[in-house]
C-alpha cells in the first residue's frame, strides 16, 4: 500500500542523526533535573519503541529510538534507574504534573 511508504529522504525514527539528537536531549534533561528515571515504551503499529525520562517532580520527556534493546541501552549510558513500562506502568507523579500542566493559571 503506496500511503504507508515513507516519502523519499524520511528516515525512520530514532535513525542515524535522528538517534544523535535524542541522545543529546536525554542527556540535557538528565543533567537539569534531579531524581530523574527511564521508562522504556514499547513499538506500536503507530508508534516507534521510545524512552520517557521522569524527574522527580514529574516533568517528563519522550523520545523515540530504533529498537528496544537501542532503548534500554541508551538510558543505561545515561546512569538513571531504567524500567519496563509494560512491567512497572508510569508513576503517579508524572500524571500528576501532566494534570497540572493543563490547568489553567491564575491571575
Amino acid at each position: 500500500m503506496a500511503w504507508w511508504r515513507r516519502r523519499r529522504g524520511q528516515r525512520a525514527p530514532g535513525s542515524g542523526s535522528d538517534l544523535s539528537a535524542a541522545r543529546a536531549h536525554l542527556a540535557e534533561f538528565v543533567s537539569t533535573r534531579r531524581g530523574v528515571e527511564a521508562y522504556v515504551e514499547p513499538a506500536t503499529n503507530i508508534t516507534a519503541t521510545t524512552v520517557v525520562l521522569i524527574a522527580h517532580d514529574g516533568e517528563w520527556t519522550r523520545r523515540a529510538l530504533p529498537s528496544r534493546p537501542v532503548a534500554f541501552e541508551v538510558a543505561r549510558g545515561l546512569d538513571v534507574p531504567v524500567y519496563d513500562v509494560n512491567l512497572t506502568g508510569y508513576p503517579a507523579r508524572m500524571r500528576e504534573w501532566t494534570a497540572r500542566q493543563r490547568r489553567p493559571k491564575a491571575r
